[in-house]
């Protein structure tokens, strides 16, 4: 979604990302293992990607 599309000053969703269980933090997506920690992998309908560095991973 574009800095248009989501209005002036407003944030993306990243609480999406996290969940807390138990008082740990857990991460929904996967991480990006060529960037490492911090950076995860979009989820897209046939495929994983990363907007960092270009990896994929075909879904099965």
């Amino acid at each position: 979604m574009s800095k248009k599309e989501r209005g002036k000053g407003e944030k993306g969703k990243i609480w999406e990302l996290y969940e807390i269980k138990d008082g740990k933090v857990i991460r929904k997506n996967r991480i990006c293992p060529k960037c490492g920690g911090g950076v995860f992998l979009a989820k897209h309908g046939d495929r994983l990607s990363c907007g960092k560095c270009g990896y994929t991973e075909k879904k099965k």
